[in-house]
């Protein structure tokens, strides 16, 4: 059974009572289902490196060979596969030393994800990081899509600052122009989020429209 990104009035009506704006968008859209990521925190690391620079039809592909060839995705289970075999479900020999080094990590003790589970925001971000093959963006994802962290708004991903963009009509979201955003979604900025990517894509009035400025063409020679 899928599994949705929780969230009801509480959420919705502290955002809407903060912003105006991300208000008329919320009610523009209404109720958003958002798979969360299925198994372990591990397995999501796994399916995020698989994932990256990759359409998600290739990463679903390779995915589902990984689950084949594995069964579960354990760091036992990678680290006991050998890389050639990890390499034939579609993947790169880069995101394989990847996978390999994270399971190592935590088969040698040298990394501990159940404490990450347990750790603030920022915190649990800055250990995800320090894995081979994730970064912040990842790693912010990660606490989203699998932890379930509710407020979590990624200043890395090129679609929430298109989203706030077109909801505010700014042409440009410097990064203390994102922080008084951030603070004022906190505590639910995850939700926040959801609001963001969706209005970055979707033909809403009012809130259609990219105020980035437009690209100057090159002249051809």
């Amino acid at each position: 059974m899928t599994r949705y990104f929780e969230y009801g009035d509480t959420e919705v009506d502290y955002l809407k009572s903060h912003d105006k704006r991300l208000a008329g968008a919320i009610d523009a859209v209404g109720h958003i289902y958002r798979p969360m990521e299925e198994g372990t925190l591990f397995s999501g690391i796994v399916h995020h490196i698989v994932g990256q620079q990759v359409s998600s039809a290739a990463q679903a592909t390779v995915w589902a060979r990984l689950r084949d060839k594995l069964g579960e995705v354990t760091p036992q289970a990678v680290c006991a596969a050998p890389e050639d075999e990890l390499q034939s479900c579609g993947t790169t020999f880069k995101k394989v030393e990847y996978i390999k080094g994270v399971a190592n990590r935590i088969m040698r003790g040298e990394f501990d994800l159940d404490a990450v589970e347990h750790m603030p925001d920022e915190e649990a971000i800055q250990a995800l990081s320090s894995l081979p093959g994730i970064g912040r963006w990842t790693a912010e994802m990660l606490l989203l899509f699998n932890l379930g962290r509710p407020d979590i708004l990624s200043y890395g991903d090129l679609a929430i600052q298109r989203g706030m963009r077109m909801v505010y009509h700014h042409r440009k979201i410097t990064r203390p122009l994102f922080e008084r955003y951030r603070r004022r979604y906190s505590p639910y900025g995850s939700v926040a989020s959801l609001y963001l990517w969706e209005i970055s894509h979707m033909d809403v009035p009012d809130y259609d429209r990219d105020y980035a400025p437009k690209k100057k063409k090159t002249p051809r020679k």
